[in-house]
C-alpha cells in the first residue's frame, strides 16, 4: 500500500521562553479525512526560538486539500506548565502544494487549536461544510471569551477582563516585555527612593533643584524644554508640536466671552496692523479649555484645588513664531478674571501660560491620550476578535495592529487611575477626569478622527511649522492607499461589502460600543460600499498607530513640571502685580507629586525590545502573493518619509520626530 506523506516545516516565534520542554503533536484534517495524532519528534530540541524544523507525518490515504491543521500539547513528565508559542507551520502535500497556517499564539497543554490555512475568506465564500463549522464555533469561542464591560454608560466600554491573568495568552505582553516593564518600575523606584523623593510632601525650594531628579533619564528635548519653557514661542510651538497638537483652532470672530480689544494687542501685532486685518489675514488662532469649565476640582487634605478654563489667543507672527498675546483663565469675564497681556508683569504672564499648559495637560491626558487612542484602541480590538474569524482578510490586516492593547489597558485602569494613582493626584482628580472624558465622549465625531477633515474643520491647512499636520497627512495617505488596495483586492464590489455579515457584525460593535450608538457622530453603523470601508480602516490604523505615537511619545520630553503640571495647589492671581517667583513655586506640586508625574512620564515613553514599528508586519498572515506585495510597497512608502523626516529634522533648531515611521509603534503597546 502506497503511503501519502506530508511534509511540515512548524516555526516557533521569536519571543523568549518559547516553550521547549513539552510534548507537541499535530493531526492534519482534510476534504478526504485526517491523519493520525503524531509527535513532533526530531533528534535533540525540537523548538528553541526562532527555529524552522521540519516533520514528516504519513497517511495511508490521500487527505486531499489540507484544510485544518489541529496542534496539542502534553505534558513532559512532572514538570510544570510550559506554554509553547508556535509561529506558523507549512504543510507540503505529496503533490508539492504548500500552504501557509498561521498561529502566532501561544498553546496550554489540553488545549486544541485548530489552525485554518490559505486564502483569507469572507464568510459567504465558503463552500466546505467542515469549515463552515469550524467558522461558526471559533467565533462563538471568542465572544464567549472577549466580553464587553460597561465601566460607565457615558464611556467608551472596554474589555471584561479585570486583571492581566485572566487573559487568554494570545493578547498577553511577551515575558521580555513583562520582564522589561518591571525592570524599568523597579530601577526608578530604587533611585527615586535612594534619593528620598518618593512620597516626599517637600516643597521646592527652586526650580532648578527639579533637574535632580533622575540622574541618568534625560532627552535633547526634556533638556530643551527646561531650558526654555518660560518663552513665548516655545509656549506657542507646543499647541503644534507639542504633545497635544489636538486643540488649536483658527479664530475668524473673538468669542463673546473673551473681550479682548484692540488696544489690548496691537503692541504684539505686526506695525500697523490691527487684530480685525489680522483675524482676516488668518493669523489668529485660538484655544478655547471651554470643555474644562465647571470640572470639579480634587480635595487636598480639606482644602479643594482650583480649576480653571481658559481662553488663550495666538498671533503668527512675520516670522512664522506662533505667539500668545491674550490669556483669559475663567470662561466667563470679571473684574477678578483679568486678560493677561505679553506687557504685563514677568510673573503674571508666567503665571497664566502655566495655568493654560496645566489644563491643557489634563485636558490631553482624559481626551486626546487616554480616550481618544487607548479607549477606541480597545474597542477596536474587541470587536476585531469577536467578530471576525482568523481567516478573514481584515482580520488578518487589523490583529497586528491590536498587540498588547488589551494588557497595557487594564494594566492603566489599575496603576493611572486608582487610589492614589497620577491621575488620583491631578487637580481634577479621577471623577473630574472622567466627567472630562463623559464630555468629550458626548461631542465624539468620526470627522474629528479623519485628519484630513479634523485639520479643515480647524482652519490648519496652511499655519506654518505645523509638523504634526506635515507629517501625519502623509502617513494617513500612505495608510490610506495600502488599506485601499487591500480591501479593493478583497471587495471588489460594493455588493461583496453587504454581503460581508461578519464585517457588518464588526462595524455594528464599534458604533454601539465606542460610539454609543451616537447617530449624531457621523460614526457608520454599517458599512454599504467598500469606500465606506478603506476609509473606517484608515481611521483605526491611523488611530492606534500615528495618532497615539503623536500624544504618546513625547511625554517625558515634555514633563518638566512648571512647563505643564497636572496639579496646581493655588488659585490664580485676580489682580495683576502681586505675584513673583515664590508664588510660582507655591503652586507647583510638591517633591513627592512631582516625581510622581515624572516617573509616569519616563515609564509611557520607555523603550522596550520588542518593539514592532508601523508597517512591520514579523507575522506572516496572508497566504496571497499581492497583499504580500502591497506590504512591501507600504513599507517602501514608510521607509521613504523615514528619510524626508530625518532630513527636515536635521535642519530645524527643534526637531519634530514622534510621526517618524521608525518611532511609531504598530499598535497601542504602552
Amino acid at each position: 500500500m502506497t503511503m501519502a506523506e506530508y511534509k511540515l516545516k512548524v516555526t516557533t516565534g521569536s519571543v523568549q521562553y518559547v516553550g521547549k520542554m513539552d510534548y507537541k503533536y499535530i493531526t492534519l484534517i482534510g476534504t478526504e479525512g485526517q491523519s493520525e495524532r503524531t509527535k513532533l519528534d526530531n533528534f535533540w530540541i525540537d523548538f528553541q526560538t526562532r527555529t524552522t524544523r521540519t516533520y514528516t507525518i504519513k497517511s495511508s490515504f490521500s487527505l486531499g486539500k489540507v484544510l485544518l491543521v489541529r496542534v496539542e500539547k502534553d505534558p513532559f513528565l512532572f514538570l510544570p506548565e510550559d506554554e509553547w508559542y508556535c509561529a506558523k507551520i507549512v504543510v507540503t502535500t505529496p503533490e508539492g502544494d504548500d500552504t501557509l497556517f498561521p498561529c502566532y499564539r501561544w498553546i496550554k497543554r489540553g488545549e486544541e487549536v485548530e489552525l485554518r490555512g490559505g486564502k483569507a475568506m469572507k464568510g459567504f465564500e465558503e463552500e466546505h461544510a467542515l469549515l463552515i463549522e469550524h467558522r461558526k464555533k471559533e467565533l462563538e469561542l471568542r465572544k464567549n471569551t472577549y466580553l464587553w464591560a460597561v465601566n460607565d454608560d457615558k464611556l467608551p466600554h472596554n474589555s471584561h477582563f479585570k486583571d492581566v491573568s485572566e487573559m487568554q495568552a494570545e493578547v498577553r505582553c511577551s515575558a521580555s516585555k513583562s520582564d522589561e516593564l518591571r525592570y524599568g518600575r523597579l530601577i526608578m523606584a530604587i533611585e527615586l527612593k535612594f534619593k528620598g523623593m518618593v512620597g516626599s510632601s517637600e516643597r521646592w525650594d527652586d526650580i532648578e533643584n527639579m533637574k535632580r531628579i533622575f540622574w541618568f533619564k534625560k532627552t535633547e528635548m526634556s533638556e530643551y524644554v527646561s531650558e526654555h519653557w518660560k518663552e513665548d514661542d516655545f509656549f506657542g510651538f507646543q499647541f503644534l508640536n507639542g504633545v497635544n497638537p489636538n486643540v488649536i483652532e483658527r479664530c475668524s470672530k473673538l468669542p463673546p466671552n473673551f473681550p479682548v480689544t484692540e488696544e489690548m494687542v496691537k503692541p504684539f501685532l505686526r506695525d500697523g496692523s490691527t487684530l480685525k486685518t489680522e483675524m482676516e489675514k488668518g493669523n489668529i488662532f485660538l484655544c478655547d479649555q471651554k470643555i474644562m469649565d465647571g470640572i470639579p476640582a480634587w480635595t487636598k487634605d480639606g482644602n479643594s484645588l482650583h480649576m480653571t478654563a481658559g481662553l488663550c489667543l495666538f498671533y503668527m507672527n512675520p516670522e512664522s513664531k506662533l505667539m500668545p498675546i491674550a490669556i483669559q483663565l475663567y470662561q466667563q469675564p470679571s473684574e477678578q478674571n483679568p486678560i493677561f497681556l505679553p506687557s504685563d508683569p514677568e510673573t503674571d504672564w508666567l503665571l497664566a501660560k502655566l495655568y493654560v499648559r496645566s489644563v491643557d495637560m489634563m485636558e490631553y491626558e482624559a481626551v486626546h491620550h487616554l480616550m481618544n487612542t487607548h479607549y477606541l484602541a480597545e474597542v477596536f480590538a474587541v470587536a476585531t476578535l469577536r467578530c471576525l474569524p482568523v481567516i478573514h482578510p481584515l482580520y488578518k490586516l487589523l490583529i497586528p495592529h491590536f498587540r498588547y492593547t488589551l494588557q497595557i489597558n487594564t494594566i492603566g485602569r489599575q496603576i493611572l487611575l486608582g487610589p492614589d494613582a497620577v491621575f488620583d493626584v491631578s487637580t481634577i482628580g479621577i471623577e473630574g477626569l472622567k466627567e472630562v472624558m463623559r464630555r468629550a465622549q458626548s461631542k465624539m465625531t468620526y470627522s474629528s478622527l479623519c485628519l484630513p477633515e479634523n485639520i479643515t474643520a480647524r482652519g490648519l491647512e496652511s499655519i506654518p511649522n505645523f509638523y504634526y499636520r506635515d507629517d501625519g497627512l502623509k502617513l494617513w495617505n500612505i495608510i490610506n492607499g495600502f488599506v485601499r488596495s487591500v480591501v479593493e483586492y478583497y471587495y471588489p464590489s460594493d455588493s461583496d461589502v453587504r454581503e460581508d455579515t461578519e464585517l457588518q457584525e464588526w462595524i455594528t460593535e464599534i458604533f454601539t460600543h465606542g460610539f454609543l450608538g451616537n447617530k449624531l457622530s457621523g460614526c457608520p453603523a454599517c458599512f454599504n460600499t467598500a469606500q465606506e470601508v478603506v476609509k473606517f480602516i484608515t481611521v483605526v490604523i491611523f488611530t492606534v498607530s500615528v495618532q497615539h505615537a503623536a500624544v504618546n511619545n513625547g511625554q517625558f520630553d515634555y514633563s518638566w513640571v512648571p512647563n505643564g503640571s497636572l496639579q496646581l495647589l493655588k488659585p490664580p492671581p485676580t489682580t495683576k502685580g502681586q505675584s513673583n517667583m515664590k508664588t510660582i513655586l507655591d503652586i507647583l506640586p510638591n517633591v513627592g507629586h512631582t516625581v510622581k508625574f515624572v516617573a509616569t512620564a519616563w515609564l509611557l515613553t520607555d523603550k522596550y525590545t520588542d518593539v514592532v514599528p508601523l508597517g512591520t508586519y514579523p507575522e506572516e498572515r496572508f497566504d496571497e502573493p499581492d497583499p504580500k506585495r502591497m506590504i512591501k510597497e507600504f513599507q517602501a512608502e514608510l521607509s521613504y518619509l523615514s528619510e524626508e523626516i530625518a532630513e527636515r529634522n536635521h535642519q530645524l533648531k527643534v526637531p519634530y520626530s514622534y510621526l517618524s515611521p521608525t518611532v511609531i509603534e504598530n499598535s497601542v503597546t504602552i
